[in-house]
């Protein structure tokens, strides 16, 4: 078994990648996804460790979920922008002569319709996704004593509820920063009345 302090290690290099990803170009989304599954396995072997399944099988729903609601989006927008014309809609952007309103709304009304209702649906199952995440970082605060873990869900719940009004983007971003402290601030071992806690399960 996975001993806390190699857990911590991959964590933070994990949640590191992840909050680092995003500002480096051309390769950063590779550096995030490498950050996200090096997270995935810290928070199973936590999981392991402690004895409570919930923890990963939770942040798992999350990652499930996160990545349905990207491709939900980007499926709903395709049949979109192929409901509206395709590529002959493209083409005939290029003679358009916008005027008025109702001439935007001709040319565009469509695919916005289809844009907004992508972004509905991929932020409810953001929301739903959050909720989980929220319990299993609450989960190994509870097991770790670092509180953090539990503002770290917190903070992802409120940034993924109010990503539909952009500022959320920005309280998300803050979330990563608390991650990437929460699992620097894990202990090398677990504290001792939760060993005794999980012998008592185990006996």
């Amino acid at each position: 078994m996975v001993e806390l302090s190699n857990i911590k290690t991959i964590g933070k290099v994990g949640a590191l990648l992840t909050l680092l990803g995003g500002f480096i170009p051309f390769i950063g989304p590779i550096i995030g996804i490498v950050g996200f599954v090096l997270v995935l396995i810290a928070v199973k072997s936590i999981s392991e460790l402690v004895k409570d399944k919930d923890i990963f099988k939770n942040y798992l729903i999350d990652f499930i979920l996160s990545i349905i609601s990207i491709v939900m989006i980007l499926v709903i927008m395709l049949i979109g922008f192929i409901n509206v014309g395709g590529f002959s809609w493209l083409t005939s952007l290029q003679d358009i002569n916008i005027q008025d309103l109702s001439t935007f709304w001709d040319f565009f009304g469509g695919i916005i319709e289809y844009a907004i209702m992508a972004l509905i649906v991929g932020w409810i199952l953001w929301v739903i996704g959050a909720i989980y995440l929220r319990r299993s970082y609450n989960s190994i605060a509870k097991h770790t004593n670092v509180s953090l873990f539990r503002t770290t869900g917190t903070v992802y719940l409120i940034g993924a509820l109010t990503t539909i009004i952009l500022i959320g983007f920005v309280i998300l971003f803050v979330g990563r920063i608390i991650e990437v402290i929460a699992y620097f601030s894990l202990p090398d071992e677990l504290p001792t009345d939760n060993i005794k806690e999980k012998s008592e399960m185990l006996s």
